[in-house]
C-alpha cells in the first residue's frame, strides 16, 4: 500500500519539525497524527480516533 498524498505531505512537514506537535490544516479543522495525536488527545482531552492513510493500519488521529 502507498501513502495518500495528504499523508506524504504531512510526513514531509513533520520530518522538518520533529520537536513540535504538528497541527495539520484540513479544511476547517486542524488534525494531528501518530504520536502527535496520542500526545494531543491526552493533553487537550480530545477524542483519539484513526484515519485511513494508505497503510495497512489506520493512523492515530485527533483534531480540533
Amino acid at each position: 500500500m502507498a501513502l495518500s498524498p495528504m499523508m506524504r505531505q504531512y510526513l514531509e512537514i513533520k520530518e522538518k519539525n520533529k520537536d513540535c506537535l504538528l497541527f495539520f490544516r484540513l479544511g476547517d479543522f486542524y488534525e494531528m497524527f501518530f504520536d502527535d495525536a496520542i500526545t494531543a488527545s491526552k493533553e487537550l482531552e480530545i477524542a483519539l480516533t484513526g484515519r485511513d492513510c494508505g497503510l495497512e493500519e489506520r493512523a492515530p488521529m485527533c483534531g480540533v
